[in-house]
C-alpha cells in the first residue's frame, strides 16, 4: 500500500489517525508539527505517496508545510485537515497543490475513503 506522512500536533489525534490508516495496510510515519514534517520529508527525500497534515499547528502550519513540500517534491499528494472554518477558507487558494481538505471532526471511514480517493487520483 502507500507510504504516508501524517502531521498533527495533537498526540491523540495522530495516534488514532495512524492506526486507522494502518488498517488499510499503509505505512505511516508521523510528525509533531510542520517543521518536523518538513524535516521528515527531506530526510526521506520525499519518498511518500501522500502527506496528510493538520492546518493549525505551532512553528510551521500545514499551509506553509504544503507550500514547501510541493515546491521541493512536486509529485507529492497532499491532504489538509482542520477543525476551523477560517483555516479551511485559507486553504481554498491552494487547489493547485492540495487534493482535498478534511473538516474535523470526521469519521475514520471518511478519512479512509478520502485517502484512498486521493491515492487513486
Amino acid at each position: 500500500m502507500a507510504r504516508i506522512l501524517l502531521v498533527d500536533d495533537e498526540e491523540t489525534v495522530r495516534g488514532f489517525l495512524k492506526r486507522g490508516l494502518e488498517i488499510d495496510g499503509h505505512a505511516v510515519v508521523t510528525a509533531t508539527d510542520g517543521s518536523d514534517g518538513l524535516d521528515r520529508l527531506i530526510e526521506a527525500d520525499g519518498a511518500f505517496d501522500l502527506m496528510l497534515t493538520d492546518i493549525r499547528m505551532p512553528l510551521m502550519d500545514g499551509i506553509a508545510l504544503a507550500l514547501a513540500a510541493k515546491r521541493d517534491f512536486p509529485d507529492l499528494t497532499i491532504l489538509l485537515m482542520t477543525g476551523f472554518a477560517d483555516q479551511r477558507e485559507r486553504a481554498r487558494g491552494l487547489d493547485a497543490i492540495v487534493t482535498d481538505v478534511l473538516t474535523k471532526p470526521f469519521s475514520l471511514a471518511d478519512l479512509r475513503s478520502t485517502v484512498n480517493r486521493a491515492l487513486a487520483a
